[in-house]
């Protein structure tokens, strides 16, 4: 997640050379987190070096695909959640990834067109995908920033530019996390995003685990750091409850995201190596 302080914004997307521009600061001879990512869910822009990446963390925890899935699922279910009954219609959602399936816009827009997203990445990749994640429904909109996770204060200032921060925001912190080291203070960033949205905003975050199948993810973890630029810190459910220190957590607590709020005894079952939660700001 190397730092970077450019922006790219809706206006830019009528200039056609905008995205390959921005490819050409794609590096392949290194795995990077949201390409092997896309490659456990079947996607196709990735290359071979994040192809063999995510071949190693297959053989180190053979449920990777399953667990990434789940964590796709939580993602949707807490976006459902939101709009549906806590009322949020704005969403910062910081560390994207390559367009999938129930993207963040397309999930709450579905509910409420008037949605607004922020998306939020650094990957350049991930950039020049951009228009897929800005395709908004008319009475919404969508925005893409090109920040780093580890300088809220950049991403808070040019999500101003679409979100009205005078009005409930969920910051959406998906398998992001575990990429800042302790060094880093993630929880610093994530009170500092909560610090600036209002009342009744809501923090949604998904992390993998050190203590969930605990042997399997301490091979993942190295398979993944050993040739990667983008470290992983594995964390315990402590940890991660953590993150929501001043909030209030929304029931069912810091749970394996396969079990929060499941829709059906097939989601719950899905093994899922990540702990997620959501948590509400009170007044």
């Amino acid at each position: 997640m190397a730092v970077c302080e450019e922006t790219f914004v809706a206006s830019d997307l009528p200039e056609e050379s905008s995205g390959q521009d921005k490819l050409s600061r794609v590096n392949t001879n290194i795995p990077h987190p949201a390409r092997v990512y896309d490659v456990w869910l079947g996607g196709k822009d990735n290359f071979e070096v994040d192809r063999a990446a995510a071949e190693a963390g297959l053989k180190a925890f053979p449920s990777t695909v399953k667990s990434v899935r789940a964590n796709r699922a939580f993602l949707a279910r807490t976006v459902e959640y939101l709009v549906a009954e806590a009322g949020i219609r704005q969403f910062l959602d910081i560390g994207t990834g390559l367009p999938a399936a129930d993207n963040t816009h397309e999930v709450a827009q579905a509910l409420v067109p008037e949605c607004r997203i922020v998306y939020v990445d650094n990957d350049p990749i991930v950039l020049a995908h951009a228009e897929a994640l800005l395709k908004s429904s008319k009475p919404g909109m969508t925005d893409y920033i090109d920040a780093d996770l580890r300088d809220p204060a950049t991403i808070l200032q040019q999500a101003a530019r679409t979100l009205d921060f005078t009005k409930p925001v969920a910051v959406m912190l998906i398998g992001v996390l575990h990429f800042i080291p302790d060094e880093s203070n993630p929880s610093h960033i994530a009170n500092t995003l909560m610090d600036a949205v209002p009342a009744g905003s809501h923090l949604v975050v998904s992390h993998t685990a050190n203590d969930i199948f605990p042997e399997e993810m301490a091979a993942f973890a190295r398979a993944m750091n050993e040739n990667s630029t983008e470290k992983v810190t594995l964390r315990d459910r402590e940890q991660v409850t953590g993150f929501f220190t001043g909030l209030e957590l929304i029931e069912p607590g810091v749970v394996e995201v396969s079990r929060w709020r499941p829709r059906s005894d097939l989601e719950a079952a899905a093994p899922a190596a990540l702990w997620g939660g959501m948590a509400h700001k009170p007044t």
